[in-house]
């Protein structure tokens, strides 16, 4: 199920054709619910705190030997290079295992996600988009995809060749500006309308509707 509901959805596509009734520009907007699965990270912070914790373990062995005996009952006894081996490894499996699962706690999992990765994956995400729902599909090459990744907290905007050409990067953070002051409200329908409208303001400056254009892209939000 999505985030927003119908009356949203309609919000958003009336925002989208009014931005495009003054433009030839196409504007394509993209909520999604996170930009990667991060299951990568996950991975790497399960082999590194196993790895970690083995590590102490080898380098403390009588702590470690002493601890066991002590969880046994107090009983000692002479514990061989093979038990200690296979204590320190199953220790490492024990661990690789609780870290994964505790993982699965999506607010923990982000929280491990180094901000610039996030930043970068939402990036990747928003280029893909674009290639697979913008790139190359209007006449002019007009297209731009306006993409919000809500877990990574990331706005994108990505413009097609044309637009690119003409209009620098710095210039969208209005749009930016607009759109997150919104979301951060808990108004995401309207955050995204406001962004569309300020994207639809540019495109109209550089370039604006001729008589004979047409829409070459739906005027609707797409939630994956």
């Amino acid at each position: 199920m999505g985030r927003l509901d119908k009356t949203q959805h309609r919000m958003v596509s009336d925002a989208v054709a009014a931005a495009e009734s003054t433009t030839s520009g196409e504007i394509v907007p993209v909520l999604a619910e996170q930009s990667d699965g991060y299951s990568d990270v996950a991975l790497w912070w399960a082999i590194g705190i196993s790895f970690t914790v083995m590590s102490v373990f080898a380098a403390f062995p009588t702590w470690l030997v002493g601890l066991l005996d002590t969880i046994s009952g107090g009983w000692s006894h002479v514990w061989s290079d093979g038990e200690k081996l296979a204590t320190l490894l199953g220790i490492g499996l024990a661990v690789f295992l609780l870290v994964l699962l505790a993982q699965l706690w999506q607010p923990l999992k982000f929280a491990l996600i180094p901000r610039p990765l996030r930043a970068a994956r939402a990036r990747d995400a928003a280029i893909r988009h674009f290639k697979v729902g913008a790139e190359r599909r209007t006449h002019g090459r007009t297209g731009v995809l306006l993409y919000v990744s809500m877990h990574e907290h990331r706005a994108e905007i990505v413009a097609d060749e044309s637009i690119a050409e003409k209009v620098e990067a710095e210039v969208w953070g209005d749009a930016m500006a607009d759109m997150l002051g919104e979301i951060r409200q808990g108004r995401l329908a309207e955050g995204l309308a406001a962004g569309i409208r300020d994207v639809g303001a540019v495109l109209t400056q550089h370039f604006p509707r001729a008589a004979d254009d047409i829409n070459e892209l739906p005027d609707r939000l797409i939630e994956v």
